[in-house]
C-alpha cells in the first residue's frame, strides 16, 4: 500500500522539476527498496534526501525537501 510511505526518507534518484514535472525517489519500506514517482513544488535534485508527505493514484507521492543525513548514515538502510 502506498500510504504506508508517508512519513518516509527518500532519496531522489531522478530530480524532481518542481510542479508538473515528476521525477523519482527511491524508499526503504517492508525490508526492501521501492522506487515512486515523485512530485514536489519546487525542484530537488538527484541525490537529494526528501520526506515522502502524501500519495497520489498509482505509484505516485508528493515529497518535501529534508535536511541531509549526517556523514555515514544512510537513510535508506531502514
Amino acid at each position: 500500500m502506498t500510504d504506508q510511505v508517508v512519513g518516509l526518507v527518500a532519496r531522489v534518484v531522478s530530480a524532481v522539476g518542481g510542479g508538473a514535472r515528476p521525477g523519482e525517489v527511491v524508499v526503504a519500506v517492508r525490508g526492501g527498496r521501492e522506487t515512486y514517482i515523485a512530485f514536489g513544488d519546487q525542484p530537488i535534485g538527484a541525490g537529494e534526501t526528501v520526506l515522502i508527505v502524501g500519495v497520489r493514484a498509482g505509484r505516485q507521492v508528493e515529497v518535501v525537501p529534508w535536511p541531509a543525513a549526517p556523514d555515514g548514515v544512510d537513510p535508506l538502510s531502514g
